[in-house]
């Protein structure tokens, strides 16, 4: 029982980690999509949302080769002693950047809802642009905003294929819920891989369930 409580609490903190940068990143991105007029914004987009396509597999392959000690970022990174790879700080990042498509989509559908005509309301009794995005814009997206972040929470504590192979399976260190799983059915311990299994799928349905409460009429995963 102890040996499942430490990948757990890993899980924990490394998909609260990766949703508060997805909080961040992602509804900055899906502001910035949902005032952008270009031809160019369905390629943004599209290009931002491939994650939520692409095999696991491939996009942790693919950040082994960004992170990785020959690569740009990470080759930069090894020079001041700072290395992503098989640790925790890694597993973030996986996690992040595959839940990042489903705070995106959440955030871009959700102010794009906003009723223009009350903003506009507000910059003609003299409001100033950032006050109000805070005091019009932001509270009025804020329902769909926090439902994709929920989902986006509880992919990352899902997340498997590119954390295994951005961080791999160290016990205590970078072995998620997930990768902790993976290893007790390998290892043939059926009790610890039960627990793990309730325990995941648990917090998956209540998540998803607060998600739904929260934006019961539309879709998370569309935007206009």
């Amino acid at each position: 029982m102890e040996q499942a409580w430490i990948p757990l609490l890993l899980s924990l903190k490394v998909a609260g980690w990766a949703t508060a940068l997805n909080l961040v990143f992602g509804v900055a991105a899906g502001l910035a999509l949902s005032r952008w007029r270009s031809a160019a914004r369905d390629v943004v987009d599209s290009l931002l949302t491939l994650p939520l396509v692409l095999p696991p597999t491939v996009l942790g392959y693919y950040l082994l080769v960004v992170l990785g000690r020959r690569g740009t970022i990470g080759g930069w990174l090894d020079s001041i002693g700072i290395q992503l790879v098989f640790t925790w700080q890694g597993a973030v990042i996986a996690s992040m950047i595959v839940a990042f498509p489903l705070v995106l989509k959440s955030a871009r559908a959700a102010f794009e809802s906003v009723d223009p005509q009350l903003e506009r309301a507000a910059r003609t009794l003299g409001v100033s642009e950032v006050a109000v995005f805070f005091r019009v814009t932001l509270p009025l997206a804020t329902r769909g905003i926090l439902a994709g972040t929920l989902l986006a929470f509880a992919r990352a504590l899902g997340e498997f294929g590119a954390t295994l192979m951005v961080a791999g399976n160290l016990p205590g260190r970078t072995q998620t819920l997930s990768v902790a799983v993976y290893a007790a059915v390998q290892a043939g311990d059926d009790s610890t891989a039960n627990f793990l299994v309730i325990v995941t799928s648990v917090t998956c349905v209540v998540i998803l369930l607060l998600a739904g409460r929260l934006v019961p009429q539309h879709s998370l995963l569309t935007s206009r």
